[in-house]
């Protein structure tokens, strides 16, 4: 059984895709207290509550691969963009120390469609010279959540896997896009609580009379944004504080925002999945929007699978 360290974990969207193909994760890291509330009421295996710097590789199990969804924020075109100059950008720099004293087989790397073109394409130059530099092999591909997946959800993400076995980078096949996907009220809950509508606020007023039943729609600070491809948008860490990005719906009770298990179900989650009733839905929100599409991570592990068997 190969081994996995699971790195920038947030709240286990790459573990559980892995753990759903027979991997075993056997470390993972995360800095945020509450996701890592959260990770742990889902995961028994090891988990470091700390900044990826401070990791002691040397107590830690050597593993055969690494993954890691580093923050997207530095690469994103909804952020500042600033890549290796912030900080977070530079913690790509900390995969790579691990990488140097692990020496896994494999490495998994998950972040936003724009890291691609970012600097006009030299930061992910820099990646993709880094890991070729210790002799692994490259592949990558954006995948968009509704193509690829039943989850009507438009996340557009590059996934690049890194490889020692050339036989194994070769054998390395993609998910092909499928033709189903689930409606969005699928998704949705029937009935919520009365604390996810807007009937008693300000934007009310300004919304009731454009949203229709059936549709996904976000407040965009000034004016009111319709999902006219029956998709939810891109669930960020910022809903459920108030401003933008809220992805807002119609039922027969009234005009609400999704629930956190709405969220969690956007990216693939099933509802056994636990979400600590001690985490506020701010919370929920955020790890949610920051997690990633389980069921894309499934399919990429599953083929990783089928490439090392052959």
């Amino acid at each position: 059984m190969l081994k996995v360290a699971d790195l920038f974990a947030g709240v286990g969207g790459i573990a559980l895709g892995f753990k759903n193909n027979g991997f075993k994760i056997v470390w993972a890291n995360e800095i945020d207290k509450n996701a890592s509330i959260t990770y742990r009421a889902n995961f028994d295996h090891k988990l470091i509550e700390d900044d990826i710097k401070n990791l002691n590789l040397e107590s830690l199990e050597d593993i055969d691969i690494v993954t890691a969804g580093f923050p997207c924020q530095p690469f994103s075109i909804a952020g500042y963009r600033k890549g290796f100059d912030d900080d977070r950008g530079n913690l790509f720099f900390e995969i790579i120390k691990i990488i140097d004293k692990k020496n896994p087989k494999i490495v998994f790397l998950e972040n936003v469609k724009n890291l691609e073109t970012h600097n006009k394409g030299n930061t992910f130059n820099t990646i993709k010279n880094e890991l070729t530099k210790r002799k692994y092999y490259i592949k990558y591909k954006v995948l968009n959540t509704c193509e690829y997946s039943d989850i009507p959800q438009n996340r557009e993400r590059i996934y690049i896997l890194a490889f020692k076995d050339k036989k194994v980078y070769n054998d390395f096949e993609f998910p092909n896009k499928i033709n189903k996907k689930k409606n969005i009220t699928n998704l949705l809950f029937n009935e919520v609580e009365d604390i996810y509508y807007y009937k008693n606020s300000k934007l009310y007023d300004r919304i009731k009379d454009q949203i229709k039943k059936g549709k996904i729609y976000q407040w965009r600070r000034i004016y009111l944004r319709e999902n006219k491809s029956d998709l939810c948008p891109t669930l960020t860490a910022n809903m459920g504080t108030g401003g933008h990005n809220v992805p807002l719906i119609a039922d027969d009770k009234g005009i609400r925002k999704l629930t956190p298990r709405e969220c969690f179900r956007f990216q693939g989650f099933l509802d056994n999945y636990i979400l600590p009733k001690s985490l506020s839905n701010t919370s929920l929100y955020k790890q949610a929007g920051n997690s990633v599409s389980v069921p894309i991570i499934t399919e990429i592990a599953k083929n990783l699978l089928k490439a090392l068997k052959k």
